[in-house]
Protein backbone atom coordinates (compact mmCIF):
# COMPACT_ATOMS: atom_id res chain seq x y z
CA UNK A 1 0.00 0.00 0.00
CA UNK A 2 1.41 3.77 -1.10
CA UNK A 3 2.42 6.02 2.01
CA UNK A 4 -0.43 8.55 2.36
CA UNK A 5 0.20 12.62 3.33
CA UNK A 6 -2.75 14.31 4.52
CA UNK A 7 -3.34 18.12 4.66
CA UNK A 8 -5.84 19.52 6.57
CA UNK A 9 -7.83 18.76 9.42
CA UNK A 10 -9.64 15.32 10.04
CA UNK A 11 -12.79 16.56 11.37
CA UNK A 12 -13.36 18.32 7.25
CA UNK A 13 -16.53 16.94 6.01
CA UNK A 14 -14.76 16.72 1.91
CA UNK A 15 -11.75 14.32 1.07
CA UNK A 16 -9.76 14.92 -1.90
CA UNK A 17 -7.26 11.81 -3.03
CA UNK A 18 -5.14 13.85 -4.69
CA UNK A 19 -2.16 12.21 -7.42
CA UNK A 20 0.89 14.35 -8.98
CA UNK A 21 1.99 14.95 -12.31
CA UNK A 22 4.26 12.74 -14.38
CA UNK A 23 7.53 14.69 -13.46
CA UNK A 24 6.99 16.29 -9.83
CA UNK A 25 6.76 14.43 -6.31
CA UNK A 26 3.21 14.54 -3.97
CA UNK A 27 5.44 17.36 -2.35
CA UNK A 28 6.57 19.48 -5.04
CA UNK A 29 6.16 23.48 -4.40
CA UNK A 30 2.95 23.32 -6.40
CA UNK A 31 1.51 20.27 -4.83
CA UNK A 32 2.47 21.73 -1.30
CA UNK A 33 0.58 25.16 -2.39
CA UNK A 34 -2.35 23.78 -3.83
CA UNK A 35 -2.96 20.97 -0.77
CA UNK A 36 -2.45 24.06 1.72
CA UNK A 37 -5.13 26.04 -0.12
CA UNK A 38 -7.66 23.41 -0.23
CA UNK A 39 -7.27 22.72 3.74
CA UNK A 40 -7.98 26.26 4.19
CA UNK A 41 -10.88 25.99 2.25
CA UNK A 42 -12.51 22.79 4.72
CA UNK A 43 -11.13 20.39 2.13
CA UNK A 44 -8.95 17.45 3.65
CA UNK A 45 -6.18 16.54 0.94
CA UNK A 46 -4.88 13.11 0.90
CA UNK A 47 -1.79 13.04 -1.41
CA UNK A 48 0.15 10.02 -2.49
CA UNK A 49 2.92 8.64 -5.08
CA UNK A 50 3.26 5.86 -8.23
CA UNK A 51 5.71 3.39 -7.21
CA UNK A 52 7.72 4.80 -9.89
CA UNK A 53 7.92 8.23 -8.37
CA UNK A 54 8.46 7.06 -5.01
CA UNK A 55 11.41 5.13 -6.17
CA UNK A 56 13.14 8.18 -6.96
CA UNK A 57 13.26 9.03 -3.68
CA UNK A 58 16.04 6.27 -3.15
CA UNK A 59 18.00 7.67 -6.71
CA UNK A 60 16.19 5.20 -9.07
CA UNK A 61 15.35 7.59 -11.67
CA UNK A 62 12.24 5.61 -13.78
CA UNK A 63 10.69 7.48 -16.66
CA UNK A 64 6.79 8.01 -15.77
CA UNK A 65 5.18 4.79 -17.48
CA UNK A 66 2.24 4.80 -19.42
CA UNK A 67 -1.09 6.27 -17.40
CA UNK A 68 -2.71 2.99 -18.17
CA UNK A 69 -0.58 0.90 -16.21
CA UNK A 70 -1.27 2.90 -13.00
CA UNK A 71 -4.77 2.12 -12.50
CA UNK A 72 -4.19 -0.45 -9.66
CA UNK A 73 -2.14 1.94 -7.87
CA UNK A 74 -4.72 4.70 -7.87
CA UNK A 75 -7.19 1.78 -6.58
CA UNK A 76 -4.72 0.63 -3.71
CA UNK A 77 -4.30 4.57 -3.04
CA UNK A 78 -8.23 5.11 -2.39
CA UNK A 79 -8.25 1.41 -0.79
CA UNK A 80 -5.19 2.67 1.65
CA UNK A 81 -7.61 5.49 2.71
CA UNK A 82 -10.59 2.95 4.02
CA UNK A 83 -14.49 3.76 4.10
CA UNK A 84 -14.87 7.84 3.46
CA UNK A 85 -17.85 9.82 3.70
CA UNK A 86 -17.37 12.81 1.38
CA UNK A 87 -14.56 11.36 -1.26
CA UNK A 88 -13.37 12.69 -4.34
CA UNK A 89 -10.46 11.35 -5.93
CA UNK A 90 -8.38 13.66 -8.75
CA UNK A 91 -4.73 14.57 -9.53
CA UNK A 92 -2.49 17.25 -11.41
CA UNK A 93 -2.19 16.36 -14.98
CA UNK A 94 -1.03 12.61 -15.31
CA UNK A 95 -2.44 12.35 -11.70
CA UNK A 96 -5.41 13.52 -12.71
CA UNK A 97 -5.67 11.45 -15.91
CA UNK A 98 -5.39 8.03 -14.00
CA UNK A 99 -7.57 9.26 -12.02
CA UNK A 100 -10.29 9.92 -14.53
CA UNK A 101 -9.64 6.19 -15.76
CA UNK A 102 -11.23 4.43 -12.10
CA UNK A 103 -13.11 7.10 -11.43
CA UNK A 104 -16.22 5.42 -13.06
CA UNK A 105 -15.58 2.20 -11.21
CA UNK A 106 -15.16 3.87 -8.03
CA UNK A 107 -18.62 5.88 -8.96
CA UNK A 108 -20.73 2.68 -9.28
CA UNK A 109 -19.38 1.69 -6.30
CA UNK A 110 -20.52 4.48 -4.44
CA UNK A 111 -17.06 4.90 -3.38
CA UNK A 112 -16.30 8.43 -4.15
CA UNK A 113 -18.76 11.60 -5.07
CA UNK A 114 -16.83 13.00 -8.31
CA UNK A 115 -13.35 14.00 -10.04
CA UNK A 116 -11.41 16.51 -9.91
CA UNK A 117 -8.53 17.36 -12.89
CA UNK A 118 -6.23 20.15 -12.57
CA UNK A 119 -4.43 20.77 -15.72
CA UNK A 120 -5.92 18.02 -17.19
CA UNK A 121 -3.74 16.94 -20.21
CA UNK A 122 -5.90 17.05 -23.53
CA UNK A 123 -3.24 16.01 -25.57
CA UNK A 124 0.82 15.86 -25.42
CA UNK A 125 2.21 19.65 -26.24
CA UNK A 126 2.91 20.36 -29.60
CA UNK A 127 0.40 17.30 -31.06
CA UNK A 128 -3.52 17.96 -30.25
CA UNK A 129 -4.52 15.38 -32.98
CA UNK A 130 -3.29 12.77 -30.53
CA UNK A 131 -6.11 13.30 -28.24
CA UNK A 132 -6.75 11.51 -24.53
CA UNK A 133 -10.45 12.49 -24.19
CA UNK A 134 -12.43 9.04 -25.74
CA UNK A 135 -13.25 8.21 -21.99
CA UNK A 136 -14.24 11.54 -21.49
CA UNK A 137 -17.27 11.71 -24.03
CA UNK A 138 -18.97 8.85 -22.03
CA UNK A 139 -18.42 9.60 -18.01
CA UNK A 140 -20.79 9.75 -16.04
CA UNK A 141 -18.99 11.33 -12.94
CA UNK A 142 -19.38 14.34 -11.67
CA UNK A 143 -16.38 16.05 -12.39
CA UNK A 144 -14.40 19.70 -12.50
CA UNK A 145 -11.62 20.08 -14.42
CA UNK A 146 -9.77 23.44 -13.66
CA UNK A 147 -7.66 24.45 -16.68
CA UNK A 148 -5.28 27.58 -17.50
CA UNK A 149 -6.61 29.33 -20.70
CA UNK A 150 -3.49 28.83 -22.71
CA UNK A 151 -2.61 25.30 -21.26
CA UNK A 152 -0.25 23.48 -23.95
CA UNK A 153 -2.19 20.50 -23.09
CA UNK A 154 -5.46 21.93 -23.80
CA UNK A 155 -5.84 25.67 -24.39
CA UNK A 156 -9.68 27.05 -23.97
CA UNK A 157 -10.07 27.10 -27.83
CA UNK A 158 -8.83 23.82 -28.24
CA UNK A 159 -11.61 22.17 -25.29
CA UNK A 160 -14.83 24.05 -26.23
CA UNK A 161 -14.31 22.41 -29.49
CA UNK A 162 -14.04 18.62 -27.76
CA UNK A 163 -17.16 16.65 -27.20
CA UNK A 164 -17.12 16.09 -23.36
CA UNK A 165 -19.74 14.19 -21.25
CA UNK A 166 -22.71 16.74 -19.82
CA UNK A 167 -20.84 16.03 -16.58
CA UNK A 168 -17.71 17.65 -16.96
CA UNK A 169 -17.33 21.18 -15.96
CA UNK A 170 -14.25 23.14 -16.66
CA UNK A 171 -13.33 26.04 -14.46
CA UNK A 172 -10.86 28.08 -16.56
CA UNK A 173 -8.07 29.70 -15.16
CA UNK A 174 -7.30 33.55 -16.45
CA UNK A 175 -4.23 33.32 -19.35
CA UNK A 176 -2.99 30.36 -17.00
CA UNK A 177 -0.39 27.58 -18.16
CA UNK A 178 -0.37 24.12 -17.28
CA UNK A 179 0.61 25.00 -13.54
CA UNK A 180 -2.30 27.50 -14.05
CA UNK A 181 0.60 30.38 -14.02
CA UNK A 182 -0.54 33.58 -16.49
CA UNK A 183 1.91 36.63 -17.94
CA UNK A 184 2.01 39.61 -15.64
CA UNK A 185 0.44 41.49 -14.09
CA UNK A 186 -1.68 38.67 -13.22
CA UNK A 187 -0.49 36.32 -10.98
CA UNK A 188 0.06 32.43 -10.08
CA UNK A 189 -1.17 32.92 -6.06
CA UNK A 190 -4.37 34.93 -7.71
CA UNK A 191 -4.91 31.75 -9.93
CA UNK A 192 -4.55 28.94 -7.65
CA UNK A 193 -6.44 30.53 -4.75
CA UNK A 194 -9.38 31.16 -7.85
CA UNK A 195 -8.85 27.49 -8.38
CA UNK A 196 -9.00 26.47 -4.78
CA UNK A 197 -12.17 28.22 -4.21
CA UNK A 198 -13.84 26.88 -7.05
CA UNK A 199 -13.00 23.13 -6.24
CA UNK A 200 -14.07 23.28 -2.28
CA UNK A 201 -17.34 25.37 -3.78
CA UNK A 202 -18.21 22.58 -6.67
CA UNK A 203 -17.13 19.52 -4.40
CA UNK A 204 -19.91 20.87 -1.45
CA UNK A 205 -22.25 21.24 -4.11
CA UNK A 206 -22.16 17.89 -5.08
CA UNK A 207 -21.83 16.31 -1.58
CA UNK A 208 -24.90 17.56 -1.26
CA UNK A 209 -26.85 16.57 -4.30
Amino acid sequence: MPDLLFTGTQEARLTLVLAHGAGAAMDSAWMNAMSDKLAGRGVRVVRFEFAYMAARRSGQRKPPPRAETLLGEYRDAVAALGQTNGLFIGGKSMGGRVASMVAEELFGQGTIAGLVCLGYPFHPPGKPEKLRTAHLKRLAVPTLICQGMRDPFGTREEVLSYELSSEIAVDWLEDGDHDFKPRKPLTLEANLDAAATEIAAWMRKIAAE
